[in-house]
């Protein structure tokens, strides 16, 4: 989209307002409104703005920074406030130098993007978003029960959930962003949304226009929309299972019909980077002390680290589809990550499988929760961290995830976590006082 497409646009749909938005290393999505005329004036060497204040950015002494449009990414939002039409566009952020700001989370995965090009690759990727929607008191805040005692792919006719979901495919596609499926999910009040796959960047980009949609469209029916992993005992929790595949030219580099199972050497290789460094990716993929309530046995969610064609409790599923389909599934994430770190620290280390033909072991078929501890021990099968603390250890123990994280994100990244870290481990909780008050 060229600047000149944008201003026709902007003057047919009549647009008030410009909002430029970017991500913290949180994945929070944050933006500065501008009007059309300083947009137009000022997008070619950017907009400043004060850095200081966003999570994980600069200094108070460094604080002025640069807001550079991706024009391509330039979409009128499907809604008005007050009866103001806005649109919004993705932005790169820069220093006053004039260079790439190293803290910026979409600069990291457009570095890795550009070292899976040097070696030949183009990364497609499609998530698969899970969220819960919940019902709200007076004040428009969250209330922690369930909304409705759906299960999966249940039909539940007038449902505000269902009218929730319409909403949220119908703006998506008016913003340019195509929803293949929705549907209620496991657990009661559950849902996901799964949108059409496209480059890492480019899905990166569309992740976080989806979850800002469902957000604003569960608000405007009166509800809240969490992406939280795991806000409820007893039931699933909501996961982002990443479906990815390399791409040489417009041959799925991940497809060879001579090899076993017709899966190539760099789809085993890349497999191998996953599970070598799955224990450092868990910090990135899985960023919250509640992550971990959700990674564990008997809720659908990946425990162990292995990979398996089919079996849907391994870390790492290959669907049966092949040709230009054939894909892995990594099913750890969960929404609440950075998608652009997630990216990012997941391509670095399928790429250092392919570099360093790192063979992983052999697929596991069996069902791994039923399997006893000796099983797992016989077939030398390792576990995820259990805990956020245990996961930044890790993290810190592995150059290749630092290396695509960047030094200036991970020192924030780990000063966070360990800060959230030690504040839960020092709460009292509601079970604590109920399990022994009366001691």
């Amino acid at each position: 989209m060229t600047i000149e497409e944008i201003k026709k646009i902007i003057e047919k749909e009549n647009v008030r307002f410009i909002r430029l938005q970017f991500t913290d290393i949180n994945g929070i999505l944050k933006n500065v409104e501008i009007t059309p005329e300083i947009f137009l004036d000022s997008w070619e060497e950017g907009i400043m703005f004060d850095g200081s204040s966003i999570e994980g950015f600069v200094r108070i002494e460094e604080s002025d920074m640069y807001l550079k449009p991706v024009l391509d990414t330039f979409a009128v939002l499907p809604w008005t406030v007050d009866g103001a039409k806005s649109a919004r566009v993705i932005c790169d952020v820069y220093t006053p130098d004039g260079k790439p700001f190293e803290g910026d989370p979409r600069y990291r995965l457009k570095r890795m993007m550009e070292k899976a090009k040097e070696l030949g690759y183009t990364p497609y990727a499609g998530p698969e978003m899970e969220f819960f929607i919940l019902p709200t008191n007076e004040k428009g805040e969250p209330i922690p029960e369930f909304l409705d005692h759906g299960g999966y792919f249940d039909l539940l006719p007038l449902s505000k959930a269902e009218e929730i979901r319409r909403d949220v495919a119908i703006a998506l596609e008016k913003m340019g962003v195509i929803v293949e499926a929705t549907h209620h999910e496991v657990a009661p009040s559950q849902h996901e949304v799964d949108f059409r796959y496209d480059t890492f960047l480019k899905t990166a980009d569309n992740a976080q226009t989806v979850k800002l949609v469902i957000k604003t469209m569960a608000i405007f029916h009166g509800y809240y929309a969490t992406f939280m992993p795991k806000p409820f005992f007893g039931v699933n929790g909501s996961g982002m299972h990443v479906h990815m595949s390399l791409f040489k030219g417009d041959q799925n580099a991940f497809y060879d019909p001579n090899k076993p199972l017709e899966l190539s050497d760099d789809l085993r290789y890349f497999v191998g980077g996953i599970l070598k460094h799955a224990r450092a990716l868990a910090a990135v993929t899985n960023p919250t002390v509640n992550s971990y309530k959700r990674l564990v046995p008997g809720y659908e969610a990946p425990v162990y680290i292995t990979w398996s064609v089919g079996n849907r409790s391994a870390l790492i599923r290959i669907p049966k589809a092949r040709g230009k389909a054939t894909r892995l599934e990594y099913r750890s994430p969960d929404p609440s990550c950075n998608i652009y770190l997630a990216f990012a620290a997941i391509l670095a280390a399928g790429l250092d499988g392919i570099v360093n033909k790192i063979e992983p072991p052999k697929p596991v078929e069996e069902n791994i929760y039923h399997m006893t501890p000796e099983r797992r021990e016989e077939l030398n099968i390792g576990s995820l961290p259990g805990t956020l603390k245990e996961a930044i250890d890790e993290l810190k123990k592995d150059d290749v995830i630092i290396d695509a994280l960047g030094e200036h994100i991970f020192e924030k990244f780990v000063e966070a976590a360990e800060k959230d870290w030690k504040e839960y481990s020092t709460y009292v909780t509601n079970w604590e006082l109920q399990r022994y008050l009366y001691l």
